[in-house]
């Protein structure tokens, strides 16, 4: 005989999911909300702001994992050298992303980094394709013919090809092959500790030559702008920390969905707080990027939908 009273598990599996939602929508919104952060780094140039940015996320994952005893993981790291080199091709990648996005908001292009985050997930599948030979379905390759009709029209319409938003998806894209192929060898924090020190010379070496030349902001204005500048491996990890949590206890669908949160934020700063312009043709060509968006979406669900009917099939072939 089956109960009909609900499985004590319940409540504690509903209590799960509303954090798992409460840390994406933290994690996704912190992203967000990263133009206005950036924009208060003034007079810093963005090159700066990257570098420091490179150094303090390196310093914060060393206190955290120090302070886990967490350094076993580096034999494995230095004795591997697929591994390692899987590492120094991710943090390439990701710095990439970074500075072209510091670089994008601190020229007033902000608009242009939406474009390229709401992208991104078009240009995941794409490369997924591509590189990993996944099949798609029907209504993927519908998103991504309709991903390419939007840059090919924004191009036309604009005169000028979207490289910002081009370069964010592709360097976030490949990056994300990048720790496909890295796995599940590292956590969070190991992954992104050894990602940024990949780079951390280059930075040092770069804050060094700055300071001696006297074009440094470093210390000039000390105070409030010294300490955010010192923030920005906090403020690199923070959000990194909430999704970690979230990805333990919400659906990748479900994450899927909650992530063009950032992107929408990031448009609505770039309008509304920071004043950037956008043409009508803009918006047109913005417009047919969600349409994509909106079929991904929809196939996502179907296909989510259709493995929940088959995962119960299978519990209950009756």
């Amino acid at each position: 005989m089956i109960s009909s009273e609900p499985s004590p598990s319940a409540p504690w599996a509903e209590a799960s999911r509303g954090r798992g939602v409460t840390a994406a929508l933290i994690a996704y919104g912190l992203w967000g909300a990263f133009p206005l952060y950036f924009v208060a780094l003034a007079p810093a140039g963005a090159m700066e702001i990257l570098a420091h940015r490179i150094l303090w996320t390196m310093a914060t994952c060393a206190v955290v994992l120090l302070w886990r005893r967490d350094w076993e993981w580096l034999r494995d790291l230095l004795h591997h050298r697929g591994l390692a080199a899987g590492v120094a091709l991710a943090g390439v990648l990701i710095t990439c992303n970074w500075g072209t996005y510091v670089w994008a908001v601190r020229a007033g292009h902000t608009t242009d980094a939406a474009l390229g985050y709401f992208l991104n997930p078009l240009v995941t599948i794409g490369l997924g394709v591509l590189v990993l030979h996944e099949t798609l379905r029907r209504l993927q390759w519908v998103a991504v013919g309709i991903g390419l009709v939007a840059a090919v029209f924004l191009t036309v319409s604009t005169g000028t090809v979207p490289w910002t938003a081009l370069v964010l998806a592709f360097s976030f894209g490949l990056y994300g092959l990048a720790k496909n192929r890295i796995g599940v060898s590292l956590d969070p924090w190991q992954s992104l500790g050894a990602e940024s020190a990949t780079l951390a010379p280059v930075a040092l070496a770069f804050l060094v030559v700055l300071q001696i030349q006297g074009g440094s902001t470093f210390l000039a204005p000390a105070g409030v702008h010294t300490g955010l500048l010192v923030l920005s491996g906090v403020v690199t990890a923070l959000p990194l920390l909430f999704f970690a949590e979230a990805a333990r206890l919400i659906p990748l669908s479900l994450i899927g969905l909650i992530q063009f949160i950032t992107p929408i934020l990031q448009l609505i700063v770039g309008v509304a707080v920071l004043g950037e312009s956008m043409s009508t043709s803009r918006w047109i060509g913005f417009g047919i990027v969600w349409i994509a968006l909106i079929v991904l979406t929809v196939d996502s669900l179907i296909a989510g939908s259709a493995a929940r009917r088959a995962a119960r099939r299978a519990v209950d072939p009756s």
